[in-house]
C-alpha cells in the first residue's frame, strides 16, 4: 500500500507545444485520492487530458504501475483507467443503460456484443449511482446531475484501477453531489481503486481527499495532505483572494469583514455567535465581539468578521483587563446583542458584562443561560 502506483515525473503540459505548466511532480499510491483544486484556468484540465493522453505530453514522463504510459496501448490503458471529463455527449439514440454499457468494450470483441455477465455488470453499475430507474430512458433527455451519475456509471462498468475525473460534482445539487464523492471514497477504500479528479469546492476536497495538488501559475504551487494545504494564507494566495478570508476550521470562504466603526457588541460562546457574525456581516454593520477564549469556536470566526475581539487565554478565567476592554467597546456601541451560551467557572465573569450593557440600557437581545 505504501508502494508508489501513479507517478508524475517533472511533467510539462500544455497545447500546440506551448508548454503552460512545467516540472509537475506527484507520486500516488494505489488506493488514494487525489484532487486537483485552483481558480478557473489554471490548467487543471490540460492535466487531467496530458495524464489521459488526449494531449501530447510536453517535458517528463508518466508511470502508471511502473509502466510507462506511453508504451501502454490504448486498449491497455482503457482496462486500467476509466475518465469522465466535462465535455457533453450527445450521442443520438442511445439509453442510458446503452451509455453505461460502453465501459464494457475494452473487454468486448470486435463486434462489441455484451455476455450475460457484462449485462449484470451494466446493470451493478446503475444501482452502485442510484440510477437503475433511468436505465431505459434515452441519454439526451435526463438533466445534467443525471447524466453525470450516468457517465460515472460508466466508469463503474469498465473495473478501472483509476478514474480521472474533471468536475464530476458541477452539475449536481448538494445531496447528490455528497452522494457521488461518498460513491467515489468507498470505491477508493473498499476496492483500492485510485481517484484522481478536479473540484472547485475546496470544502469537499479538503473533506475527501487524500492528497490535494494546487494548480497555479507556471508551476505547482504545492502538493499535500489536506492538513497541509488548507492553510489560510494558502489558500488566500493560490486563488488570489483579496475580498474576503478562506476559514481553515470551517472550511468556508468569508467575507471580508466590514470596514466601518463598530456600533454594535456581540457576547457569545460555545458557538453561539457564528449566526450572529454572519447576519450582522450580511446586514453590513461592523461589531466586536468578547469576551472569546482563544480556543473558542466563535473565535475563529470573530477573528475574520468583527472589527476588534476582546479575548482572554484559553483555560483562564476572565480578567479585569479583559472586562475594562470589554466595557470601553461596549461604551462605544449603542446596542449589545446577548447570544445563548452556557456560562461556568471560566467565563463566570460574563454574567458582569451582561449587567453593565443592561445597566447602560443597551442590551436588546432575549437572554437566556444553559447552566
Amino acid at each position: 500500500m505504501d508502494k508508489t502506483y501513479f507517478s508524475i515525473d517533472h511533467l510539462s503540459v500544455g497545447y500546440n507545444k506551448q508548454v503552460l505548466i512545467r516540472d509537475i511532480c506527484v507520486d500516488i499510491k494505489k488506493g488514494e485520492i487525489v484532487t486537483l483544486i485552483g481558480p478557473n484556468g489554471a490548467g487543471k484540465s490540460t492535466i487531467l487530458k496530458s495524464i489521459t493522453r488526449q494531449l501530447s505530453l510536453l517535458g517528463g514522463k508518466v508511470m502508471f504501475d511502473e509502466q510507462n504510459l506511453l508504451e501502454m496501448s490504448f486498449r491497455e490503458m482503457s482496462q486500467k483507467m476509466a475518465v469522465v471529463l466535462t465535455e457533453r455527449m450527445k450521442p443520438e439514440l442511445m439509453t442510458c443503460a446503452d451509455i453505461v454499457a460502453t465501459g464494457r468494450y475494452p473487454y468486448t470483441g470486435r463486434l462489441g456484443v455484451l455476455t450475460p455477465e457484462d449485462e449484470a455488470k451494466v446493470d451493478a453499475a446503475l444501482a452502485a449511482v442510484n440510477a437503475s430507474d433511468l436505465a431505459g430512458r434515452d441519454f439526451n433527455a435526463i438533466s445534467d446531475g443525471q447524466r453525470q451519475r450516468i457517465l460515472l456509471a460508466r466508469a463503474i462498468c469498465q473495473e478501472p484501477e483509476m478514474i480521472i475525473l474533471d468536475e464530476p460534482t458541477s452539475f449536481l445539487d448538494v445531496r447528490y453531489k455528497l452522494e457521488l464523492l461518498s460513491i467515489l471514497t468507498r470505491m477508493a477504500k473498499e476496492k483500492d481503486i485510485t481517484i484522481i479528479m478536479t473540484l472547485h469546492e475546496i470544502d469537499l476536497a479538503q473533506k475527501v481527499s487524500d492528497k490535494i495538488v494546487c494548480v497555479h501559475g507556471e508551476t505547482i504551487y504545492a502538493y499535500g495532505t489536506p492538513a497541509e494545504i488548507f492553510e489560510e494564507e494558502r489558500i488566500k494566495n493560490l486563488y488570489n483572494i483579496d475580498n474576503g478570508f478562506y476559514d481553515p476550521v470551517f472550511g468556508s470562504i468569508e467575507l471580508a469583514k466590514v470596514e466601518a466603526e463598530p456600533d454594535v457588541f456581540v457576547i457569545s460562546g460555545a458557538g453561539s455567535g457564528i449566526p450572529v457574525f454572519r447576519a450582522l456581516r450580511k446586514e453590513n454593520k461592523a461589531f466586536i465581539a468578547g469576551i472569546l477564549h482563544t480556543n473558542d469556536i466563535d473565535y475563529e470566526l470573530a477573528r475574520l468578521l468583527a472589527a476588534e475581539v476582546v479575548t482572554e487565554a484559553p483555560f483562564e478565567p476572565i480578567g479585569d483587563a479583559a472586562i475594562a476592554q470589554a466595557k470601553a467597546a461596549i461604551d462605544r456601541c449603542s446596542e449589545v446583542i446577548v447570544c445563548d451560551f452556557p456560562v461556568g467557572q471560566m467565563n463566570q465573569r460574563i454574567k458582569e458584562l451582561i449587567d453593565y450593557a443592561n445597566e447602560q440600557g443597551k442590551n436588546n437581545a432575549h437572554t437566556l443561560f444553559s447552566q
